[in-house]
């Protein structure tokens, strides 16, 4: 069976199994190397009130928040796109060679 990607999609190059994360959209097990991770930070405090806080000397705290997503919500999402077969074999983002 022929396959799209040298690294049939996962990053893990030669490190064995990797644990599975759940998809935050659809609850799919994923592979956490297969899986798409989207990191953002929140503000607790409306945008107004930070502001005037701010100006006090105030340090508002943002805290991490943390998603994984299977490949299909993540396309869904439109956090990562399809791309066309040549375009696959370079990262997004570098220049092709």
């Amino acid at each position: 069976m022929p396959y799209k990607r040298k690294s049939r999609g996962r990053s893990k190059g030669g490190k064995g199994r990797s644990g599975f994360v759940q998809c935050a959209n659809c609850g799919e097990l994923v592979p956490r190397d297969k899986a798409k991770k989207v990191t953002r930070r929140f503000s607790l405090v409306d945008p107004v009130l930070a502001r005037e806080l701010k100006q006090k000397g105030a340090y508002i705290s943002a805290p991490v928040d943390t998603k994984y997503y299977c490949v299909s919500c993540a396309v869904h999402y439109g956090i990562v796109k399809v791309r066309a077969r040549e375009e696959r074999k370079f990262r997004p983002g570098r220049k092709p060679l």
